[in-house]
């Protein structure tokens, strides 16, 4: 009841003597719940002196969903559609740290055709969430027409993630063990198709925004964050990038075969909005290099290991053979069971680093599952950020660090 009457009062929290007897009174409010540009259910206690923010508090927790607890009631092998809800924006990127941290248990290595399908998929889901980030940050900000821009180009890959698993979203078609399904006729030359039209696209939204002058004047120089409070704030992905720190898990700690392609690392140097939006803009170049080179030396061969205690056997086969109705009938009641043993896997989703730790007792459920969400992470830097800030910069700033509060609250 204290939330609710707070969430609808605006305060005088404090109050500073100034020389000749004045007096400088704060005032407390309440940014959200409800406020649209907070890019999911997040509340912020600002302390104002007039316009300008003296003090926040991010509140989290309105969309706490138990993701964590509920994936540690569940088999490994079905505890994998629960992480997609986690960042719903990229939810292949989701699956596929469970997926690494899984096999890592397991000692398992997928073949080569699933691990160049990984990468292709891993980065077109890359460039899907940074489209939603450009269109509906720039939305914020009053550029009504790049939403609708980017939400074109979106669908292309939503329609690819859906030739490949009928689903557009929620595929959960990176699994420990490989893939769901082998790629489908027609995947090749649906992403190079995308590969040539997008390019020309990236192009309209630099001519639309990153010399715009409207655009500059409300990101650059706007809610700065200094590499060395990135740092030590354990901010990663854009956010630390455009501050000047070159960290991508990709290049550091190389997984799931990028080690085998070559891309750059774009960085900023002021670490403010502009740097942040930059930054990510070029990230989407990078990622059609790395998918464009991933689809050259695609493989032809297996998609799953060859074990049907990990993956299930194809459907063809539960009809008539008698081994392959027991695999299949064990694997979905029973799942599988990994040794005991602890492991931590991290990945470089859209958002920065996502970390998966896994615990397992020699059951078929994890002990333990914990991840290391970036949107967390990010999040903490919000208040430095804003602070000194406009109230008016706030969207700016929420949307330049690409949160997703179902990744906030596991």
């Amino acid at each position: 009841m204290q939330t609710e009457e707070r969430a609808t009062t605006l305060e005088v929290d404090e109050s500073e003597q100034l020389e000749g007897g004045a007096r400088r009174d704060y005032m407390t409010i309440n940014m959200g719940p409800q406020h649209p540009s907070t890019h999911g259910v997040l509340r912020l206690i600002l302390t104002l002196d007039g316009e300008t923010i003296v003090k926040a508090q991010p509140d989290i927790g309105y969309l706490h969903t138990g993701i964590e607890k509920t994936a540690e009631g569940k088999s490994y092998f079905k505890a994998l559609v629960v992480t997609d809800r986690m960042d719903y924006l990229a939810p292949l990127a989701n699956n596929l740290g469970y997926s690494l941290a899984v096999e890592k248990l397991l000692g398992i290595e997928v073949p080569e055709r699933a691990l160049y399908a990984r990468v292709i998929l891993a980065e077109l889901q890359r460039i899907a969430s940074h489209l939603v980030w450009l269109g509906t940050s720039a939305l914020d900000l009053g550029a009504q027409s790049v939403f609708l821009y980017c939400f074109r180009e979106r669908e292309i890959i939503l329609d690819i993630f859906e030739l490949c698993s009928g689903v557009r979203m929620m595929t959960s078609y990176i699994m420990p063990g490989g893939l769901q399904a082998d790629l489908p006729p027609g995947f090749e030359q649906r992403v190079r198709d995308f590969l040539a039209l997008f390019p020309k696209r990236l192009r309209e939204y630099h001519d639309l925004l990153t010399n715009n002058r409207l655009w500059v004047d409300r990101t650059k120089g706007i809610c700065k964050l200094p590499a060395e409070d990135a740092v030590r704030l354990g901010c990663t992905g854009a956010t630390l990038r455009g501050s000047g720190v070159a960290y991508d898990v990709r290049k550091a700690f190389p997984y799931g075969g990028y080690e085998r392609f070559d891309f750059d690392i774009p960085v900023g140097a002021n670490g403010d909005v502009y740097d942040r939006y930059l930054v990510r803009m070029l990230e989407m170049d990078q990622s059609l290099r790395i998918i464009q080179q991933a689809l050259d030396g695609l493989p032809g061969g297996p998609w799953q290991v060859d074990d049907p205690k990990i993956v299930p056997p194809p459907k063809y086969m539960v009809s008539s053979n008698m081994e392959a109705l027991i695999h299949h009938f064990k694997l979905y009641t029973e799942g599988y069971r990994p040794p005991a043993g602890e492991v931590y896997v991290r990945t470089e989703s859209p958002k920065g680093e996502l970390g998966f730790y896994m615990v397992s007792d020699g059951s078929a459920r994890p002990y333990r599952m914990h991840v290391r969400a970036p949107s967390f992470a990010n999040l903490q830097a919000l208040p430095l950020m804003i602070q000194g800030a406009f109230v008016a910069d706030v969207v700016a700033a929420i949307g330049s660090i690409d949160i997703v509060l179902g990744e906030v609250d596991r």
